[in-house]
């Protein structure tokens, strides 16, 4: 493209989207709710006219949601992506490197790294129950970036045989530039989250969390009112005789006046047999701390926060930090990055065999979430350099060391026997073959043989009993 008679071109290019035309109409789905669910809820009918729904932005203002949000999408965000290739001789996946996988990884996109994009992701299914992925391809139709979409910008269609489809509506920052346009379901990856209506629309813990989220933020709401009112009640003033309409509006102005702003505090004096009635609950009458701590410990239950991880109770009382931090990641973390780590093989296409048969997949280091205390890591990796687990090298990789000359030998303990050899010996009853057999001097001919010789004898022969007396006893 040439202007003022300069040649001028795009800094980066678009994606390569399959954008396939179909005669046949596609259609939103349903969810057995009429659609979407929407991102207001009323909790009943009118709700929204007095400004009393439950939003997702709204409910987020509660510490407790938002602890639990950031605190999931931190951890997972921290986690080193790998790319692994399975070995089929051992068995086993090992890390390896690929020219165009490994780069996507490191950074799948132009604004952020996987820390970011992992976060970011994590976000959107906590959030709206759905994370949508776009694909951008190269000259080779090899995937070079991946793009996280505003999942409100997508709609999911259903042609009437069936395929999936997804209709984007302009995005310029994933380089979406068409105001709507309907893209196959190769070309988008779609993480869901509880399929609670429909097996294609996730749904995001704030649906049940909005509830305890509300009551919270409505007694923070109630207390900020309070406290602003100079802490003093509402209430009426009562009077055992009847009163004209202007000597109440009279004694009400004159009450208000002294009761708010910096006369919080004063003595009222009260005349005509008139009387204060307070008309709200004191705190222990509505036992505002407890309604606060069901509030709070509800949130934490739905997202499946360990409470004590956001602060909310005490933590258990015992000290292994690695138990706690394990029964967080099984109860917690453990699905979401498992679906990230399949989702991650789909949008990278490494569901099915390399050519020359390789399998390549995706996993997230778990050393940088389930750290161990120095004392317990060393006594750990020590224990399995005997064990035969570690190398003395890959031990030391461990704690970030060098790798020493010889280090990469396994090494086991001479006295180790297979279970099968120590079964199967027949030869028990004779002496070890460590024990050269006895030779045959003039003492030992001779008819009677010197005290001390013959008590060095029988002492020998009780300590091979006793050794062939052991070895049968590990054969059983």
């Amino acid at each position: 493209m040439r202007i003022f008679g300069l040649e001028v071109t795009e800094a980066r290019s678009r994606p390569v989207l399959k954008i396939e035309r179909r005669a046949l109409p596609l259609s939103p789905i349903q969810d057995g709710r009429g659609g979407w669910h929407p991102l207001v809820r009323e909790p009943y009918a009118g709700a929204w006219q007095r400004n009393q729904e439950l939003r997702t932005d709204t409910a987020l203002t509660h510490p407790t949601l938002y602890s639990c949000v950031t605190l999931i999408t931190g951890d997972i965000g921290k986690l080193r992506p790998k790319l692994v290739q399975f070995d089929e001789v051992a068995g086993i996946w090992r890390e390896t490197r690929n020219t165009a996988h490994s780069p996507v990884l490191r950074r799948p996109n132009r604004f952020q790294n996987h820390k970011q994009f992992q976060a970011w992701w994590i976000t959107s299914k906590l959030l709206n129950g759905n994370t949508y992925v776009l694909k951008e391809r190269d000259d080779r139709n090899v995937v070079r970036a991946l793009y996280i979409l505003d999942p409100l910008r997508v709609t999911v269609l259903i042609a009437p045989d069936g395929d999936v489809f997804y209709q984007l509506k302009r995005d310029d920052l994933s380089g979406q530039p068409e105001e709507t346009v309907a893209v196959p379901a190769s070309e988008i990856v779609h993480d869901r989250f509880n399929c609670l209506f429909h097996p294609l629309v996730g749904t995001s813990p704030i649906f049940a969390a909005a509830g305890p989220a509300n009551i919270g933020l409505q007694i923070q709401r109630n207390s900020t009112a309070f406290f602003a009112n100079g802490s003093n009640l509402s209430g009426v003033l009562a009077s055992p005789t009847s009163i004209t309409k202007e000597k109440a509006k009279e004694l009400t102005e004159i009450w208000n006046s002294h009761a708010r702003g910096g006369l919080s505090g004063f003595v009222a004096v009260l005349g005509d047999g008139l009387k204060f009635e307070p008309m709200r609950m004191s705190a222990l009458d509505a036992q505002l701390i407890e309604q606060l701590g069901w509030s709070d410990e509800k949130i934490a239950s739905v997202l499946h926060v360990p409470p004590f991880k956001i602060g909310v109770g005490a933590p258990p009382t015992h000290q292994n930090g690695q138990i706690l931090e394990m029964a967080y990641y099984t109860g917690c973390l453990q699905r979401l990055i498992e679906d990230y780590e399949e989702c991650m093989d789909e949008a990278l296409e490494l569901t099915s065999p390399m050519e020359g048969g390789r399998r390549l997949g995706v996993e997230l280091d778990l050393d940088g979430l389930l750290r161990m205390d120095t004392a317990t890591q060393v006594d750990t990796l020590v224990k399995g350099i005997r064990g035969g687990l570690y190398t003395p090298n890959g031990a030391r990789r461990k704690v970030d060391e060098p790798p020493l000359v010889g280090g990469d030998t396994i090494y086991m303990q001479h006295q180790d026997y297979p279970i099968e050899k120590v079964y199967n010996r027949t030869d028990l009853d004779a002496a070890p073959e460590s024990e050269p057999a006895e030779p045959v001097t003039e003492a030992v001919i001779a008819d009677e043989p010197p005290e001390a010789e013959r008590a060095a004898r029988l002492k020998r022969r009780a300590g091979r009993r006793a050794r062939t007396l052991r070895i049968r006893m590990m054969a059983r």
